[in-house]
């Protein structure tokens, strides 16, 4: 009788789908997948997710909220409509037109804008936008005009 206690490694490729809407914490854990040895149960192996830096996104909770900024030259209000291009998370063109007065405490809601809700893709949080308004001197407008 032969008491074997060699190990043999053996690779094994473990695919990870990422779903929609997943939040950083989320938790994959593959069950007994680990390293094995003899008389003992291999164990598990857990992956936690994590989200990347975005320079235009930011996520909070199911929402993403960006800044967008505005530059009016002095004497100038933004009580007229004011209308700004985005490229969305998903590589969309987005329109943004916003006819009421902005302010630098108002924010915009574009409603189904933001991150897929991972237990129904098909509902998304919101897009807010908030505004850093510059305001230029008149010296410095004449400039930005003339470049």
């Amino acid at each position: 009788m032969c008491v074997c206690s060699k190990t043999v490694p053996v690779e094994e490729i473990l695919t990870i789908e990422i779903q929609p809407g997943w939040k950083k914490g989320t938790k994959i854990t593959f069950l007994e997948k680990g390293n094995e040895q003899p008389n003992v149960i291999a164990a598990d192996i857990v992956f936690i997710i994590d989200e990347k830096p975005h320079n235009v996104f930011t996520r909070q909770g199911n929402d993403l909220v960006m800044t967008q900024k505005i530059l009016l030259a002095e004497g100038e209000a933004l009580s007229r409509s004011y209308t700004f291009q985005l490229t969305t998370l998903d590589g969309r063109g987005l329109t943004i037109a916003i006819d009421n007065g902005i302010d630098p405490t108002y924010e915009e809601v574009v409603a189904g804008e933001g991150m897929p809700i991972s237990k129904n893709p098909s509902q998304r949080g919101n897009l807010r936008i908030k505004f850093d308004i510059t305001f230029l001197s008149t010296v410095d407008a004449e400039t930005e005009s003339q470049n």
